[in-house]
């Protein structure tokens, strides 16, 4: 039996509206995200959040899968999400195609696997993360030399999403499913 987490809200409790959603999920993941049994209780609140990181993660988005995914992971991190490092890492390690920048992220300043623009993109995301926020012109510079005006002010909205959801999920204590160590296992 399936020990029932408090947090968790049935499934059979979820609004209709998020019936979407919540068979996207199980097609993909084989289970409902632990965050969207809580984002749940406020639907409208949910289409907002999936919107806007729907439109970061948009076909046409001005950076790359792989350092949006990258930057989502790095902050993840950062803000001691579990889940959110669990999915972002899965999501870095399937873009990358392996674990190894995975592995290496947490130690990016040292690790020779990341170019000079994901560095410069990495020290902008833990910069803007810190509390208070960072951010001072050398790093801006740096961003400049790797990213256009609006490159950065969509990495911006990127890092400041992300740190919205990781900083909600870790206050509320939502647990990791499991996704990146299942992706681990698989490529074993």
């Amino acid at each position: 039996m399936k020990k029932t987490q408090p947090w968790v809200q049935p499934l059979s409790q979820l609004p209709l509206s998020l019936k979407p959603i919540v068979a996207m999920q199980q097609k993909h993941y084989g289970d409902v995200l632990n965050p969207t049994r809580w984002w749940g209780r406020m639907p409208r609140l949910f289409w907002l959040v999936a919107l806007f990181v729907g439109y970061l993660e948009r076909k046409k988005a001005r950076l790359e899968p792989t350092l949006r995914a990258l930057l989502m992971t790095r902050v993840s991190q950062q803000c001691e999400c579990a889940f959110c490092i669990d999915a972002n890492s899965l999501r870095l390690a399937q873009r990358c195609g392996a674990m190894e920048k995975v592995q290496a992220l947490s130690d990016w300043q040292t690790s020779t696997l990341f170019t000079p623009a994901e560095r410069a993109a990495l020290d902008y995301a833990d910069a803007m993360t810190a509390t208070p926020p960072c951010v001072d012109d050398a790093m801006k510079g740096a961003l400049h030399c790797h990213f256009n005006d609006e490159q950065i002010t969509e990495m911006t909205a990127l890092v400041a999403f992300q740190n919205l959801s990781a900083r909600f999920n870790s206050a509320l204590e939502i647990p990791s499913q499991g996704l990146c160590a299942m992706k681990g296992q698989n490529d074993a």
